[in-house]
């Protein structure tokens, strides 16, 4: 993948060495690799939220203030300072989805506001609570944020067997697609919904995760239209998205599959629809809510 083509965007904020966010899981406790895996494992197996799972553990109380939307960005690196090519890779692919996402807005008549993402380690504090690096990269619409704890690129490639830069770059596109879903008002649309029917609940949230697979998969096709992308860099994001798939999850936490608990989608629906995006480049491609069941 030629993410060093890609331009570098100044939307990146560094709170990796902040520390564990004020509070977290009672305190402070750092939760160690079997820890993080368990919180996932019974959040899969009761088709929770992971986010919702921790705040349980704290006791339920009320979540710190949150950053401001508009806090600045972390210092650059002093001069000579080792160079960090995760942080660099992470800042061009984000550069580049707003490259691509202002084009399409414009298309649109509309303007692409693109969001910060957040860098952190072990925990954070956002809009949306509190939130350990159990719960994986998220989206925060009440602040307009992206959140990524870097080791889940190392638990990417190690715990789920989907290496490769480009399989990374999906990830964070994955998160950027929910941003553009609250921008364009779908976000907004379907908690109306989740509060007229509560017990679809998991079915609106697999709607909602897959297209934004379709929009990362948006994002991969303009990238490979200007040859950003290499030999083997499609085939790196699909195995990404198979391999974080509900059904594949489930069965790796506890050896048995149950569809009405999905929150994300299969495997197989998750590559269908990030092919979807990758082939067509077009949004109205990836309606998933037409689809409804047949997605």
């Amino acid at each position: 993948m030629r993410w060093r083509d890609m331009r570098d965007s100044d939307n990146v904020e560094d709170r990796e060495d902040a520390g564990p966010a004020s509070g977290a899981l009672g305190g402070g406790i750092k939760l160690g690799g079997v820890g993080l895996i368990a919180v996932v494992a019974i959040s899969l197996l009761f088709g929770l939220n992971p986010l919702d799972v921790l705040v349980s553990l704290q006791g339920g109380g009320a979540p710190p203030p949150a950053q401001t939307r508009n806090a600045p960005p972390a210092s650059p690196s002093a001069p000579g300072a080792p160079r960090d090519e995760t942080k660099e890779f992470v800042a061009r692919v984000l550069g580049d989805t707003e490259d691509t996402w202002s084009k399409i807005f414009q298309q649109r008549g509309a303007q692409y506001r693109p969001p910060r993402l957040v860098l952190f380690r072990d925990s954070v504090s956002s809009a949306c609570g509190l939130a350990s690096s159990a719960v994986g990269p998220f989206y925060c619409p009440g602040d307009d944020q992206v959140y990524l704890d870097r080791s889940f690129f190392e638990e990417l490639a190690r715990r789920f067997g989907a290496p490769g830069e480009f399989a990374r770059a999906y990830v964070i596109a994955h998160e950027i697609g929910h941003h553009v879903q609250n921008q364009i008002g779908i976000t907004e649309k379907v908690a109306q919904k989740r509060g007229r029917d509560a017990a679809r609940n998991n079915a609106l949230s697999v709607l909602v995760e897959l297209q934004a697979d379709c929009f990362a998969g948006v994002w991969g096709h303009f990238a490979k239209t200007r040859n950003l992308l290499e030999p083997g860099d499609v085939e790196s994001g699909l195995a990404a998205a198979a391999a974080i798939g509900d059904d594949r999850l489930q069965r790796q936490a506890r050896g048995s599959v149950s569809p009405e608990s999905f929150t994300h989608g299969s495997s197989e629906q998750r590559v269908r629809w990030f092919r979807t995006g990758l082939d067509s480049g077009e949004i109205r491609q990836c309606d998933t809510f037409a689809a409804g069941s047949r997605a």
